[in-house]
This record gives C-alpha cells, sequence and structure tokens, in this order.
C-alpha cells in the first residue's frame, strides 16, 4: 500500500501507533509529556478573529459567511465537528451575533466546545436546515446582498442554502477568511512552537533506534508512537525508504532498511489544532558521493529560502529563487526531474495545508504572522530522493525558523 502524506494524515496516525512494538512502545512511553502547560485559544480570542472577519466582510460588501464543519468553524467558534450529510454550519453576519445550526440531537454535544455566542438553532431529520440559514439572515436584518462561502464548504450546502435564500447573491469567501487566518497571533505561534518541538524530539529518538532490516511501516510506527507519548496528537508520520524516496508520497514497493539506504521521513502532529511538519532525509551507513552531493544541494536551497523570505517579497519569489539555484547546479529546469518537481512550500497553521504558498507566479507579499513549510527536495526517479522541511514564520525582523535546520546527512539531527 502507498504511504502517502495525504493518506496518512486522514488515518491521523492511528494505524501506526496501534502497529507498534511491544519494545518501541515501552521506549516512547519514558518520554515527557512536552504539551503540559499548552495554552488553547482563548475565546476572547476567537471573539477577536469574529470582529476581524465582519470588519473584512463590511470592507467587501458581504452580507454574512457561512462556515461548514472544519478548521474554519473551530477557529472561529471552537466548534470541534465532523462533516456528515447533516448540516452544522456557522452563519457569521456582517453585524450581529452568530449562529450556528445544527440538528436536534446534536445540540448537546455541541455546546460543549462552542466558545462564543449563544444562538443554536436545531433542526429534526425531516426539516430543511437550509431553512433554518434563510430565517437566521433575517433575524438579522438581512433580506438580501452577498452570502459569502468560506472555500471548503461543500456542494450540498451551498446548493441548500442557495435555494433556501434565493434572493442572495453567493460569492467566495476566500478573501475575508484568508484575511484572518492568514496571520498568526503570538497564541498561535506558541502553539505551533511547541507542535514543532514534540516532532523534532520524536525524530531524535526514533533515529537513534533504526536498525537493519525495518520496514517503512516500523519506522512510521515507531515515529506515531513516540509523538503521542511526548504529547502531540498524531497527524501522519511518513517513512521512504531506498527508491521510494525518489517519489515525494512514496511508492507501492516494499523497502526495508539496508546499510546505505535512504531514509526519508515526513511528520508532523498537532497541539490545541496547530500542526507541525518537518522532514529529514539521512543514510544508514556511510553516504555515497552522489547522496552526499545531492543532499547537500538540498539543503544550500533550503537555506537559500530562508534567506530570500523577507518581508515585502513575494511568496512567489522564494520559490523562484531556489529553483534557479538547482538548475545552476544541473537540476530541472522548472518542474522536471532529477529536481524539485513540487512547490517549495506550503502554509500551515490549523491545518497542515493552508494558502499561501512558495510557488511560482505567488504574488501575495510576505508579512508579520504568515507560516510556511520551507521544503526543498530533489529527487531522482528509480534511485533516490531528498527532502529537508523546516516550518518559519515571519516577523517584524524578517523570518524565525520554528526548528533548527539539519546540520548535515552525517548528524542529521546534530
Amino acid at each position: 500500500m502507498r504511504l502517502t502524506k495525504r493518506d496518512l494524515i486522514k488515518a491521523s496516525g492511528l494505524a501506526g501507533i496501534a502497529a507498534a512494538t511491544g519494545t518501541q512502545a515501552a521506549n516512547a512511553a519514558s518520554r515527557t509529556d512536552m504539551a503540559v502547560g499548552a495554552k488553547p485559544i482563548t475565546a476572547d480570542e476567537r471573539r477577536t478573529r469574529i470582529e476581524k472577519v465582519q470588519g473584512l466582510m463590511r470592507d467587501q460588501g458581504i452580507s454574512a459567511l457561512l462556515l461548514d464543519a472544519g478548521s474554519a468553524m473551530v477557529y472561529f467558534t471552537g466548534i470541534n465537528w465532523w462533516r456528515s450529510e447533516r448540516l452544522t454550519g456557522v452563519i457569521i453576519p456582517a453585524d450581529g451575533e452568530i449562529a450556528v445550526v445544527t440538528p436536534y440531537f446534536e445540540e448537546p454535544s455541541i455546546r460543549e466546545s462552542l466558545m462564543v455566542g449563544d444562538d443554536v438553532r436545531t433542526w429534526h431529520e425531516h426539516e430543511s436546515p437550509f431553512e433554518l440559514v434563510a430565517g437566521i439572515l433575517k433575524d438579522r436584518g438581512l433580506t438580501k446582498g452577498k452570502l459569502a462561502i468560506e472555500e471548503t464548504v461543500r456542494h450540498f450546502i451551498v446548493d441548500g442554502v442557495a435555494k433556501a435564500a434565493p434572493e442572495f447573491e453567493i460569492v467566495s469567501g476566500h478573501d475575508v477568511t484568508l484575511g484572518v487566518r492568514l496571520y498568526k497571533s503570538p497564541a498561535e505561534l506558541a502553539l505551533m512552537q511547541i507542535a514543532n518541538n514534540i516532532t523534532l524530539a520524536a525524530y531524535k529518538h526514533v533515529h537513534s533506534k533504526i536498525e537493519a532490516g525495518m520496514s517503512q511501516q516500523d519506522i512510521s510506527a515507531l515515529m506515531s508512537a513516540t509523538t503521542a507519548q511526548l504529547g502531540g496528537a498524531v497527524s501522519f508520520s511518513m517513512a521512504l525508504i531506498g527508491e521510494s524516496s525518489a517519489y515525494p508520497h512514496g511508492s507501492n514497493k516494499p523497502q526495508t532498511v539496508q546499510e546505505g539506504s535512504i531514509i526519508l521521513m515526513d511528520c508532523g502532529c498537532s497541539v490545541h489544532d496547530y500542526q507541525s511538519d518537518i522532514s529529514r532525509t539521512w543514510v544508514f551507513g556511510e553516504p555515497t558521493a552522489k547522496q552526499r552531493k545531492v543532499w547537500n544541494t538540498v539543503k544550500q536551497g533550503q537555506e537559500l529560502a530562508l534567506e530570500s523570505a523577507q518581508l515585502g517579497v513575494s511568496a512567489g519569489t522564494v520559490d523562484d529563487v531556489v529553483r534557479r539555484y538547482y538548475e545552476a547546479e544541473g537540476f530541472g529546469p522548472g518542474y522536471k526531474t532529477p529536481g524539485l518537481p513540487h512547490r517549495l512550500g506550503h502554509g500551515i497553521g490549523m491545518d497542515v495545508h493552508e494558502p499561501v504558498n512558495f510557488v511560482h507566479g505567488e504574488e501575495k507579499p510576505l508579512a508579520p504572522g504568515m507560516c510556511f513549510s520551507n521544503e526543498p527536495g530533489i529527487y531522482l526517479f528509480g534511485e533516490f530522493g531528498v527532502r529537508l522541511e523546516d516550518c518559519l514564520y515571519m516577523t517584524e525582523d524578517g523570518p524565525k525558523l520554528f526548528t533548527d535546520l539539519s546540520p548535515s546527512i552525517d548528524a542529521p539531527f546534530g
């Protein structure tokens, strides 16, 4: 089975934890919970977020914003819910209090995590939740205008609301939600720092325990178990060995650790909903000259990205700088392999992948509070690949790393 990062995110690492051997679990259990004392986002901060998005809505002539279950709902309200065929949604009017729509039998559970507002409206199985949305808009004094839809809201919800409130123009809510979520607060950065600390500590432990004959699943399981014992909620633990490292998200071919094997890991966890994402690559044994050259080239690209990520610079420029360097070293051109076939990095916060990206053509200027992964790689299809990834955030003085860069292929954790 292909161990892709996307699949591992969906699985939340639980399969890996369950597969850990007794010895591995015992080793992991000796770790200290590094998330003790981590402070969750407060109700006051969520109210500030709502006020900010309401200001952006008024500036853009938007009457209300509709949220589906997911990270945006957690971000603004604290409601941590799953998506199903039954609508649980939030309406944020440009002026006034928010409202929640949920099935009648879910209301007690919804209120357990709701941190702002008190208007929860319920529907029974034979009733339309979309009519409740229309009623909320009317009760907020809204009879027409622009109804913005957060970008991940599912089509059946958009369609149902459009039919229940046809006098409203359905528009994208991307700009208003991005205008708030893109810029992380000190409280958000603090949680991301703890998540990164946990992931890096787990890596150091796992690196010392790898033995010849271990499979990708063995390494992933150990990483997941260690991360959990350190206090992180496992998001993904991907381990690629040998040729599978030549493909950014792995291969179906079984691989085990052998002398001279490249090991590429891409792992992350969350602390109070905020994510880490770190990649490391090293060799089990003595690296070949080719492995060493590729690793050093990737590292130089990562350092160039960090130097280039300055306030006011467009996010796309950072990708361009690294790609030009790799081409000068004989890789590419562009997205061709051997070379860097994916974007240089992505935004990160409550979601592992958020806008905006370090990618060619992205014109958004870098500003304080923005967070990115910095993850250049070089992949030689059929042979091996190298990826190094650390996340950074923008400050008034420029970029700052959550974690130290990997020092060398011989000592990937110093």
